[in-house]
């Protein structure tokens, strides 16, 4: 019998390491696949039975409560609670003293999961950590598990870097008494090795479902592919005489795919978008609402937010566009494989494209080097090659 009937989600944080496309937005609001990411945790929670949700907020609070709202759009009921500073895990659950049931489950807003993901914490009688078998390259930056005889001994920081091992997702189940150990820690992990320390057990339970964790900017591209891949195709909107679709494609109401269109899924498309004519549009790509492709253009492993204006004669692979965003057309974002910031050397080395932050403008003939992110609000003035990261509000003439 299912005893969890409530779940604190923390969503308070930035993201910076996501910059420029968190400086606008909290990084738990980043659309994946045509929906924030938080709304993947919410929709798992409901999926579960479990209703009663309190997210913890902060960084640019307003976004998450205008989308979730009382949480009744999405079969929820949410209450909100605000983490003034960001300070960390444990500090953020410890804003929601005083409002939890005897056990619930605390799950980062930030992680793609999905139903079956959490359901071995559903029945945990005692304090539990879900971890995740994984090697180095799947979880480069969570901590490490050390279990023994089914309880955990301690939880560590990779800074050595291991290959393989117990990951630690950072979701939990827990009880009040977590509480009087969160006072002194900013980080859970560091609270429950102080409960062990103290003779407290803490178990585990292993999940094999989905864990996605947005940490790089690649990360995004992983996880809209994985996500895309369970794509139910939905052909909505008005497709014209003479354009291909094939595999998972997902096309929204009121979305034009106008004539000699090419589009192999997975692939997402929005509602109120104008396609083509003669778009080609590449598997592992996802399209917003209200956005413009004009023809001759190649879109090839994207992510384009809602509201972009996309010009003729484009090429566009492996980048992420978000919101707001112009371009003129006979722009040339093409890709190579990248070197991410990552400690260890030679693992996950993605290939790259191109980061355009909110509400930029980009004139007509450009080429952007494999590799770079332009920040939000900038201009840059036609016929220029971008070989360098451009800042917030720059110009470039």
């Amino acid at each position: 019998m299912q005893q969890i009937k409530q779940a604190i989600i923390l969503a308070a944080g930035e993201g910076q390491r996501l910059r420029p496309l968190t400086v606008l937005r909290p990084k738990s609001m980043l659309f994946i696949a045509g929906k924030p990411i938080l709304q993947y945790v919410v929709e798992s929670l409901v999926e579960n039975g479990i209703r009663q949700m309190v997210i913890v907020v902060g960084y640019r609070k307003e976004q998450i409560q205008d989308y979730f709202a009382s949480g009744q759009d999405f079969g929820a009921e949410i209450n909100y609670v605000i983490q003034e500073q960001q300070l960390g895990t444990a500090h953020a659950l410890k804003q929601a003293k005083g409002i939890t049931d005897d056990r619930f489950i605390v799950l980062p807003g930030d992680n793609i999961i999905d139903a079956d993901t959490i359901l071995p914490l559903l029945e945990a009688e005692s304090n539990t950590v879900l971890v995740k078998k994984t090697d180095d390259t799947d979880a480069p930056e969570q901590g490490l598990v050390i279990a023994r005889s089914g309880t955990v001994q301690d939880i560590i920081e990779r800074e050595a870097r291991e290959i393989g091992g117990l990951v630690n997702t950072g979701i939990y189940t827990l009880g009040k008494d977590v509480f009087p150990f969160l006072e002194e820690e900013l980080e859970l992990p560091s609270a429950l090795r102080k409960m062990i320390a103290q003779g407290y057990t803490i178990t585990y339970q292993e999940t094999p479902k989905r864990w996605l964790d947005v940490i790089y900017h690649s990360d995004i591209l992983k996880s809209n592919n994985v996500v895309l891949h369970d794509l139910i195709p939905s052909l909505g909107g008005n497709i014209e005489i003479g354009s291909t679709i094939k595999g998972a494609v997902s096309i929204g109401k009121e979305t034009i795919v106008r004539s000699n269109c090419y589009i192999v899924g997975p692939v997402s498309i929005g509602e109120n978008c104008e396609i083509g004519p003669n778009v080609c549009i590449l598997p592992s790509s996802s399209i917003g609402d209200n956005v413009i492709i004009s023809p001759f253009t190649l879109i090839n492993n994207c992510l384009v937010s809602g509201n972009v204006s996309i010009g003729s004669n484009s090429t566009i692979e492996d980048s992420v566009i978000a919101s707001g965003s112009v371009i003129r057309g006979h722009l040339a974002a093409y890709s190579n494989e990248a070197v991410t910031s990552l400690k260890t050397p030679g693992v996950n080395r993605p290939r790259t494209g191109t980061i355009i932050g909110q509400n930029c403008r980009l004139e007509d003939s450009i080429t952007i080097r494999s590799g770079v992110t332009i920040g939000n609000y900038c201009l840059i003035n036609a016929m220029k090659t971008i070989a360098e990261n451009i800042p917030d509000e720059s110009v470039v003439m």
